[in-house]
């Protein structure tokens, strides 16, 4: 069970950043076009497939999830978790501002972390993309881990609290997977021992990643006060401000956190952080080299949603990040 990618090829990662409808010097605004990069493509590549079409990279991986629902086998566990849920249910804001999901078994599974609301669909609807989620950016990473890394990941989720909305856990899981068990019957979880925790998680290929992730008691923002901190860096963030009040690039503490404005791609087009919902950082510093992906937007409402996200020094990842950025405010200009 792997993560999948184009052609139906086999990958341990992939990052998929799919393109707003409103990009300057770009013809095609569809707001279904993306690009992605893998553990075999260390750089962006533009697709040649939709989003919203089976083939693409996160319509690949979401059949194994949906085959997996139709035979209903007791050898694997999912779940889909997402704030704003699809089919019109109420959005939640009583769990994390987190939207994702994973499948296991007893080998290897993966945890797919994006920004797109009312997505993925339930299972017996099949695969398909919200017409809501063409307007602005988004972004979604799959990571493969073996299955002793998921009890980390399940404890991790404690702390996100995610509003799970399908899954399917059997029992033979549920020694390892007990925060899973819990949301999937919709019983109140047990106090989290901390405010926040992270932990290290080392993916099949071998890459490693840090899990930060925040409850809703943790009312700090998690990229100023926790995130630049811990990983002694400047981070360039990269997150939608349409909703809340925004929070200023802040230069208060010892590691700096600057606002992103504008975002270019390697095709000459660009697109203005206004239209983009997804959320990720990256380490001003070269030398650094830290990229983050994951659930909470940098504006002063979300200091109090639990949520997190996944970290990571590999080299390629961040210079394909660090090469989107076009323009940030600095603390001088703190927009």
């Amino acid at each position: 069970m792997y993560s999948h990618h184009l052609f139906k090829n086999i990958f341990s990662r992939y990052i998929l950043y799919k393109f707003p409808k409103h990009m300057r010097y770009d013809l095609a605004r569809t707001g279904l076009e993306y690009m992605s990069m893998d553990s075999l493509t260390p750089a962006w590549k533009r697709s040649k497939y939709f989003i919203n079409m089976t083939e693409s990279a996160l319509g690949q991986t979401l059949q194994q999830l949906y085959q997996t629902y139709k035979s209903k086998k007791n050898s694997t566990a999912y779940a889909m978790y997402n704030d704003g849920p699809p089919n019109d249910m109420n959005y939640s804001w009583t769990h994390g501002h987190s939207k994702g999901f994973l499948l296991l078994d007893q080998y290897q599974g993966f945890w797919v972390i994006h920004s797109i609301p009312a997505f993925p669909p339930f299972p017996e609807d099949g695969y398909g993309y919200p017409s809501t989620g063409k307007h602005n950016g988004q972004t979604v990473m799959c990571v493969t881990f073996q299955n002793d890394q998921f009890a980390d990941i399940d404890n991790q989720l404690l702390y996100y609290n995610p509003n799970i909305y399908n899954c399917s856990i059997p029992k033979n899981f549920r020694g390892k997977l007990f925060i899973l068990q819990t949301l999937c019957a919709g019983s109140k979880l047990p106090s989290a021992p901390w405010k926040q925790h992270v932990v290290k998680l080392q993916s099949s290929q071998g890459d490693f990643f840090f899990s930060f992730a925040k409850s809703h008691d943790y009312h700090e923002d998690i990229y100023v006060a926790w995130m630049a901190q811990e990983l002694q860096t400047d981070f360039l963030v990269e997150s939608w401000l349409g909703n809340g009040h925004k929070l200023f690039s802040n230069c208060s503490l010892p590691y700096h956190v600057y606002n992103v404005n504008l975002i270019g791609t390697l095709w000459n087009s660009s697109f203005s952080s206004y239209y983009d919902h997804s959320k990720w950082c990256v380490s001003g510093r070269p030398e650094d080299q830290w990229t983050c992906i994951g659930d909470l937007n940098h504006v002063a409402e979300q200091a109090k949603r639990s949520g997190g996200f996944l970290c990571t020094q590999n080299k390629y990842i961040y210079k394909a990040f660090r090469s989107l950025v076009l323009h940030y405010y600095d603390c001088r200009n703190p927009h």
